[in-house]
């Protein structure tokens, strides 16, 4: 179907936990792409973070506690569906809509997404996805396709692939991921990415490219699921960041992914680590955020929230609470 025919295009954005989605979008908003959009944030945990750094978008719409390729793939229908019915009503005061960006959780598969859209029988002659684009981890990328198989699913549908944090990995080990994603999606455009800025490729050979073969022997491992732990303000900030960086060098590749909004006495800090590696905290504004502080949301197999919690107060000497 043509994306000009009058129907709201969609854009999904997709990418594994850490990826660096949220980074481009909020360049691109910055630069001023994608205007009059609306930006539909989608996160696996309860608590939304993404959503604090797209301040740039005009447009923000929130679905938390599930993936939208799955537990929450009816919200998704249902607030496309609201939004639909709006714009051919001319309900909306501001400028018709005619882009949705579709930010979607680390753990959700696009191709399930499209499927959903393009199956359902009111939103096939509303909205038509024109473009699925899929950040993948230039550091993490390699092992993530080796280990976890919706790595590799979300990459495959992709229409284009936004190779991230391009400054940050070895040469060869880069050579051997462009390799390897462009014999795993030939017809995809493949660009680069620091920080959300655009990043020149370096040129590679396709004989590199890892065996296929062998990626698609997939590893059956247990579920990776959000953990949200709350911390009260009796516990010290120093304390915290001590234990934080202690369990990540212990259980680095079950802890996928952290991140939360935190009060500490700089301010609140927005705290984001990818396995091992622990980015550099970001001070956020105080207004026009109403966010509940505090949490921090971890991604990965393995644990529990008891354990978790357990350790923590152990870690800064409340075993008896």
């Amino acid at each position: 179907m043509s994306d000009t025919d009058g129907r709201i295009r969609l854009i999904i954005l997709g990418g594994y936990l850490g990826s660096g989605k949220t980074t481009w979008l909020r360049h691109q908003l910055h630069e001023g792409n994608f205007q009059g959009a609306l930006v539909i944030v989608n996160e696996a945990a309860e608590t939304p973070i993404d959503d604090a750094l797209l301040g740039g978008s005009e447009r923000l719409a929130v679905l938390a506690g599930g993936c939208v390729c799955c537990a929450a793939k009816q919200d998704l229908i249902d607030l496309l569906r609201r939004i639909s019915d709006d714009r051919s009503r001319a309900v909306s005061t501001v400028s018709p809509l005619d882009l949705i960006i579709l930010e979607t959780s680390g753990l959700a598969d696009p191709g399930a997404i499209v499927e959903a859209i393009r199956s359902d029988p009111v939103l096939v002659y509303h909205i038509v996805v024109s473009e699925v684009i899929v950040a993948v981890d230039g550091l993490h990328g390699m092992s993530q396709l080796r280990s976890e198989p919706l790595s590799r699913y979300q990459i495959e549908v992709a229409d284009q692939l936004i190779v991230t944090k391009m400054d940050a990995v070895d040469q060869a080990e880069l050579e051997l991921l462009l390799a390897t994603l462009q014999a795993m999606s030939p017809g995809a455009m493949i660009s680069g990415a620091v920080k959300g800025m655009p990043h020149q490729l370096p040129e590679f050979s396709q004989t590199k490219a890892e065996s296929l073969k062998d990626l698609l022997a997939e590893d059956v491992k247990a579920p990776i699921l959000p953990t949200r732990l709350h911390l009260d303000d009796s516990i010290d900030w120093t304390a915290f960041t001590v234990w934080l960086s202690a369990l990540l060098y212990a259980r680095g590749d079950d802890i996928v992914r952290v991140k939360g909004v935190i009060r500490t006495p700089a301010g609140r800090l927005l705290l984001q680590t990818v396995r091992k590696i622990v980015q550099s905290p970001e001070i956020l504004p105080e207004q026009g955020d109403t966010r509940e502080d505090n949490i921090v949301v971890m991604i990965g197999r393995g644990f529990t929230h008891s354990q978790l919690t357990k350790s923590l107060r152990h870690f800064v000497g409340r075993q008896g609470d």
